[in-house]
């Protein structure tokens, strides 16, 4: 199997990516090329090209670290503590604990959803399920429109994450929901709302399998996470039954609620909140290269570790195959390519709180982009603020 390597070249013609699934992409994702990343100087030109390489092995192909993070055993450890001590003065730290556990989940099925847990297909939609049923997430719905917005990442109208409104789908929103969707915390509560019915001018639900996000392939893999996603629903019922909805709102509900806040946090600070404004493409200005450049890297300090370096985001949108534990390492590797493309991170101190100003400017002026042209930038509606 071919590997791939970053070198300065000329303009090569890249495979045409869709906006909606194919499941030639998907088999992309299951069987991950090779990586290698060449040193060049790239002050004097604006592209990349990707070439055929045999020589070096990076090891991507492998299932797991060395060395796995026990977070199963640690949540059930914040949890007992809480449930025993019982007092508002522990409950806080439980919550942050516990919903930050449930976002590093998420971050390992996330590999799963990617091939980058195991080069098994099986393993990797078990493990996924598992994972993602626990905390809410339909695996199978989110992998294909998560696949999605990677195949057009950076483009106004077929990203599928956090992609900006034209003007005219902005201006026909009433007024509330302009203010919850640009006031927090309201955006940073929207994920469950986005499984259900996507994104304002999309369709759709990933929990459907005649949704606009699926082919007809993918309605078995749609229905087989529905159904995981609603076994657990009822679990949670039937505990609320024995334990009582109270403490099941302590022990999962607010947890969940933080999961969410740090899932929305993170995947919008992505694509939003540079100190310069960046490009979203349409048409012939888009390509995949393009935009996964206007992707961003964020520090999170101590988090880092504890969600398996997720920040780490440019180099994860130009290769997805790369497993979250080689994130670091691809990237050093590949700054001196990508040069001034490259956009360092602010460092963050042992919690990331300088973030919540880098949220709160973009939330007052990344408001929507014009409908036309193929190079747009966010623009701010001043009535809004």
């Amino acid at each position: 199997m071919a590997s791939w390597a970053l070198s300065e070249c000329g303009l090569s013609p890249l495979p045409r990516l869709y906006p909606k699934p194919r499941t030639a992409h998907a088999q992309a994702f299951l069987n991950p090329p090779k990586l290698r990343i060449s040193r060049t100087d790239f002050a004097n030109t604006s592209s990349f090209c990707l070439v055929n390489h045999k020589e070096r092995n990076w090891a991507l192909r492998v299932s797991a670290p060395l060395r796995v993070e026990q977070v199963g055993e640690e949540s059930k450890e914040n949890g007992a503590v809480a449930a025993y001590f019982n007092n508002w003065a522990v409950w806080p730290l439980y919550w942050f604990a516990q919903g930050t556990m449930f976002w590093a989940l998420f971050v390992l099925g996330h590999d799963c959803g990617h091939g980058s847990f195991s080069n098994d297909p099986k393993l990797n939609s078990v493990v996924g399920h598992i994972l993602h049923s626990s905390i809410l997430v339909p695996y199978h719905g989110w992998r294909i429109s998560h696949r999605t917005h990677h195949q057009n990442h950076g483009h106004v109208e077929n990203d599928e994450s956090w992609h900006p409104l034209s003007e005219k789908i902005y201006k026909n929103l009433d007024n509330v929901t302009k203010k919850l969707r640009f006031t927090l915390p309201f955006p940073m509560l929207a994920y469950p709302i986005y499984l259900w019915s996507r994104s304002p001018g999309k369709t759709g639900s990933h929990f459907h399998p005649d949704s606009d996000l699926f082919v007809p392939s993918e309605r078995k893999d749609v229905i087989t996470s529905t159904v995981c996603w609603t076994a657990m629903v009822a679990l949670l019922v039937g505990l609320s039954f024995v334990m009582g909805p109270l403490k099941l709102l302590k022990l999962y509900g607010i947890p969940y609620l933080g999961f969410v806040t740090w899932l929305d946090l993170v995947t919008y600070l992505h694509h939003h909140g540079h100190e310069q404004k960046l490009p979203w493409y349409r048409g012939e200005e888009w390509s995949y290269l393009r935009g996964g450049l206007t992707t961003l890297d964020r520090d999170y300090g101590w988090i880092n570790n504890i969600h398996h370096d997720i920040g780490t985001h440019v180099i994860h949108h130009l290769f997805p195959q790369i497993p979250h534990y080689h994130l670091i390492e691809a990237t050093e590797a590949a700054k001196p390519v990508l040069g001034k493309y490259y956009r360092e991170p602010q460092k963050s101190g042992p919690l990331p709180f300088y973030l919540l100003g880098v949220l709160l400017r973009s939330m007052k002026k990344d408001h929507y982009v014009s409908d036309t042209g193929d190079v747009v930038y966010y623009q701010t509606d001043p009535e809004l603020n």
